[in-house]
């Protein structure tokens, strides 16, 4: 099993970045495939973007491709999503999902069952 504890949420101005960390406990954290999901106020949770266990393979959402990166450092076991040029629509609790899985990252929230706590971001305009 994987806990997962997401940081770096905040208040930032439209046009700035934010760069959200996903920790995670265990020595398995190399195993599982990773993800990011939001969910903003009265809609459903949305995928915003997944990699593979070993960094190698990305997918994104088209709402955050250009402006968001993905990336994991297997050393630490933490999950990074740099988001920049953010717009006041990128507002949402974002979470960080995991996946055991050495297969191809899946936009499927389905897919994944381990979940953080999730991680306030606020984008004014």
């Amino acid at each position: 099993q994987v806990q997962l504890v997401e940081s770096g949420g905040g208040l930032v101005q439209a046009g700035g970045s934010l760069r959200l960390s996903c920790a995670a406990s265990g020595r398995t954290f190399s195993s599982y495939a990773m993800g990011w999901f939001r969910q903003a106020p009265g809609k459903e949770r949305e995928f915003v973007a997944a990699i593979s266990w070993g960094g190698g393979n990305t997918v994104y959402a088209d709402s955050v491709k250009g402006r968001f990166t993905i990336s994991r450092d297997n050393a630490k076991t933490t999950l990074y999503l740099q988001m920049n040029n953010l717009k006041p629509e990128d507002t949402a609790v974002y979470y960080c999902a995991g996946m055991r899985s050495r297969s191809a990252p899946t936009r499927a929230a389905r897919e994944y069952g381990y979940w953080g706590q999730g991680t306030q971001v606020t984008v004014s305009s």
